[in-house]
């Protein structure tokens, strides 16, 4: 390998998408899932490289017009927070650019203006990433060296586990065997010198009206005012979870009707908030060691479970990404008499029989949030009120996208499949329609917490 190749970046966090070696050029940092400057190991990789050949560096982020169902929600929630990385980056000397068009033609393109020789990118387990990917590798010029660092988690995905992980406590004792050798400081980005870069490429504006009117994207679900996006408002979001939540986190965090939850949740789906930062700010926090174990598992393996279904199950948003025996006993359960049924269109508007259900539907369309524990009981309902798996887990899915700030994340659809499909779930006892998929029901709810309050709550938003 070259000798411009830096000592100090863990090259373990990388996986090498082409068999070029890096030589002396301009590096590309092809910014995707982890959008901010600071705490990000992709980033950090491509400044050593282009810092060791005394290079340029540059940034840009692929903007598709339209996205899994993205919104004017989401995608307000992320342009603002790209803007605030511009902002971080000028601060650095690094050109920030916002690409639109075929991501074949125009990532292509950009790299053969800029004469890049090696192209690191972030590390996403979604099909719509891969294929990005593998249509883009086709296109470069072939001494060009390609890499993809996961930035998003702590251990990186492909070495917590080369295989699907059955559950949380197959994943659990690989995870926590590495993590102490991945939890380390982060390097700071530092300023580039601007004698580096060519005439053309010194600096970089985004036309930020000229990106919105690219967009071809819903824009009747509007984006939400009770959370702001970027990494400086998710720093303090952080920091306010720590000082006023945290310390009763493990007891409040399954109760709708508490402020128990972190609410980090979208700033750690669009990257604006490194998972191993707050990971590295709750070890410090002053916090029963009960707190700490509980929001811990949650953002270490649950997460990173979630990564793991995502980049081994190709179907992970469909019926056939169900484990074998989910399948088998839902197709034994196929002709069941539901005793009700709903069109997506009666489930998207909670016009259902059941107050609590529309009370969590309604939460998420106002809000762009569902409380975690709500999120299970809303997506197993759909399985009971649904004709088939199948149809349960689109609608799921459609919903889910369209109105959660945190939609089209590994998270999202492993818990739709672990409610709907018995994904990192065990067998359980055999019911109608669920056969022996676990059933949640109303009941069960009303003793775990207050449903008047909870509904009366949301249907005064």
């Amino acid at each position: 390998m070259s000798s411009t190749i830096p000592q100090k970046f863990d090259w373990r966090r990388a996986r090498a998408l082409s068999s070029a070696p890096i030589i002396p050029g301009p590096v590309v940092y092809w910014m995707s899932r982890d959008q901010r400057v600071e705490d990000n190991w992709a980033l950090i990789c491509a400044q050593e490289i282009a810092q060791a050949a005394q290079r340029p560096l540059y940034v840009c982020f692929y903007l598709a017009p339209q996205f899994l169902g993205a919104t004017e929600r989401q995608y307000d929630f992320m342009l603002k927070g790209l803007q605030e990385v511009e902002v971080d980056l000028k601060k650095k000397n690094i050109p920030f650019y916002v690409l639109i068009g075929d991501v074949d033609k125009v990532i292509p393109a950009f790299l053969k203006e800029r004469e890049a020789t090696v192209v690191i990118k972030d590390f996403s387990p979604l099909r719509v990433y891969k294929d990005w990917i593998k249509k883009v590798s086709k296109k470069i010029d072939a001494k060009t060296a390609f890499f993809e660092v996961d930035a998003h988690n702590i251990v990186p995905a492909w070495l917590a586990s080369p295989k699907r992980e059955f559950a949380a406590y197959t994943i659990r004792p690989k995870i926590k065997k590495l993590v102490p050798e991945f939890l380390t400081k982060f390097s700071r980005v530092k300023a580039m010198k601007p004698e580096v870069y060519p005439a053309p490429f010194v600096s970089s504006d985004v036309n930020w009206s000229d990106v919105m009117s690219a967009l071809t994207i819903d824009t009747e679900v509007k984006a939400v005012d009770w959370i702001q996006p970027g990494k400086s408002k998710a720093a303090k979001q952080l920091k306010q979870f720590i000082e006023e939540r945290f310390i009763s986190y493990d007891v409040k965090r399954n109760d709708p009707t508490e402020k128990g939850q972190s609410d980090l949740s979208p700033y750690l789906h669009f990257g604006q908030l490194s998972a191993q930062r707050v990971v590295l700010e709750v070890l410090n926090a002053k916090a029963p060691t009960t707190a700490k174990e509980s929001f811990l598992d949650e953002i270490i393996v649950r997460r990173e479970l979630s990564d793991n279904f995502c980049l081994y199950t190709d179907e992970y948003d469909a019926y056939e990404g169900f484990p074998d025996w989910a399948k088998k006993t839902l197709e034994l359960h196929a002709k069941d008499e539901r005793e009700h049924t709903y069109t997506r269109k009666q489930f998207e508007y909670a016009q259902t029989h059941d107050d609590l259900w529309n009370a969590a539907q309604r939460e998420m369309t106002k809000t762009g949030k569902m409380h975690g524990y709500m999120r299970m009981y809303w997506a197993k309902k759909i399985l009971e009120w649904s004709k088939t798996p199948q149809d349960a887990m689109k609608t799921a899915i459609y919903l889910n996208d369209k109105y959660e700030l945190d939609g089209r994340d590994p998270n999202g659809y492993a818990g739709i499949a672990w409610s709907i499909g018995g994904v990192h779930d065990r067998v359980w006892f055999n019911r109608p329609i669920f056969g022996t998929v676990r059933f949640m029901s109303y009941n069960g709810l009303k003793s775990k917490f207050n449903i008047k309050k909870y509904i009366e709550t949301i249907n005064s938003l």
